[in-house]
């Protein structure tokens, strides 16, 4: 006999205050197992084409464990300095930005700015507020992360959590499923597979947009000859998954830095803005149905609120964990509303009595 419905709400809220408990006071150190399952979960989908070309799924993670050891060498020796480098020479040339910004200003539009004025002067303290604030975030992030513990957890713990999940992450999902009430084993399988389907389509497909859009922007404004066009192409590549956000801050941020560095040459100045439009073709009509397809996605707004309140609750942690959280209520949301609807609450004795149309 299954447990009344009041019991098993009981019982699986409790569930839902551990979870929310144990990430509160245990955030930081769950980081990287929680890291090492995303990178599993992103890199099953590969495990199991490879698995199925004839590997085994030793062979299979082996192989990929490879790939990405070669691919985070490449990164750490050439890429990693020079975005470093470019961050730190951004911060430290806001002051000289700034400066020109408000001397162009006062030439073109002397009568919006006076000197003495108060915009005037506060153009000019922000060049100076962004190079010692910006200066102190970058150190102290550089000197957190360049710890020892931080560097262990991250470069070693976080790879070998992954990668032992990924080898086991076909029998750990059979023993999960094992232990689901056997009452209510159909429908979870199913919520549990639209939760998949949502998650697949924006992590996975999301960050292989957000990646390869990313490395295209840096590369192409690197070509073009914009002096931070690697730091301007990991910012746009970052927030891409935010629909249009990318291109709209990468583009205003590379055109702004533009002006002050191709002043005069128009063509340099069209090839910036042009990079930024060849890409928006290249994400809607190639990657996005390509990678993301047409599947029931998440919202924007819907993603801002829970990476704003996750990452306000739980820290970086709960930025993490926000997506999967977000999906999974989504979910739920269109089921319990699915049900509703199908519910005499929603229809009323109308939808059950046939005289009441008579």
């Amino acid at each position: 006999m299954a447990l009344p419905i009041q019991d098993q709400a009981k019982y699986w809220g409790m569930t839902t205050a551990v979870f929310f408990i144990a990430l509160w006071f245990l955030g930081d150190v769950i980081l990287p197992f929680v890291l090492g399952g995303a990178i599993a979960y992103f890199l099953d989908p590969v495990a199991d084409r490879l698995e199925a070309m004839g590997l085994s799924r030793a062979a299979a993670t082996g192989l990929i464990t490879l790939a990405a050891l070669l691919i985070f060498v490449v990164m750490v020796l050439a890429v990693v300095p020079t975005l470093v480098e470019q961050t730190t020479s951004l911060i430290q040339t806001a002051p000289t930005l700034a400066a020109d910004l408000q001397a162009f200003l006062i030439e073109r539009f002397p009568q919006l700015l006076e000197p003495d004025s108060a915009v005037s002067k506060t153009l000019g303290s922000i060049g100076q507020t962004v190079q010692e604030r910006g200066g102190a975030l970058l150190q102290t992030a550089l000197t957190s992360a360049a710890s020892l513990l931080n560097v262990v957890m991250l470069l070693v713990i976080v790879p070998v959590v992954a990668v032992y999940l990924l080898l086991d992450w076909d029998n750990m999902i059979a023993r999960i499923d094992d232990l689901l009430p056997r009452d209510h084993a159909p429908t979870v399988r199913r919520l549990a597979g639209q939760i998949d389907n949502t998650l697949a389509s924006f992590v996975r497909g999301m960050g292989t947009v957000c990646l390869i859009l990313g490395t295209y922007y840096a590369v192409a404004l690197m070509l073009v000859g914009l002096q931070f066009g690697l730091v301007v192409g990991f910012i746009a590549g970052l927030i891409t998954f935010i629909p249009y956000v990318g291109a709209l801050v990468g583009g205003a941020l590379a055109i702004g830095l533009g002006l002050f560095q191709f002043w005069g040459d128009w063509l340099s100045l069209g090839l910036v803005a042009g990079v930024f439009a060849l890409g928006q073709v290249i994400e809607g009509n190639l990657l996005t149905p390509k990678l993301v397809g047409s599947s029931v996605g998440l919202h924007p707004v819907w993603l801002i609120f829970a990476l704003s309140v996750f990452g306000t609750l739980f820290g970086f942690v709960g930025m993490l964990v926000a997506v999967p959280v977000a999906a999974a209520i989504g979910v739920l949301v269109r089921y319990v509303a699915d049900q509703y609807k199908a519910s005499r609450l929603y229809k009323g004795h109308a939808a059950h009595d046939p005289d009441a149309h008579g």
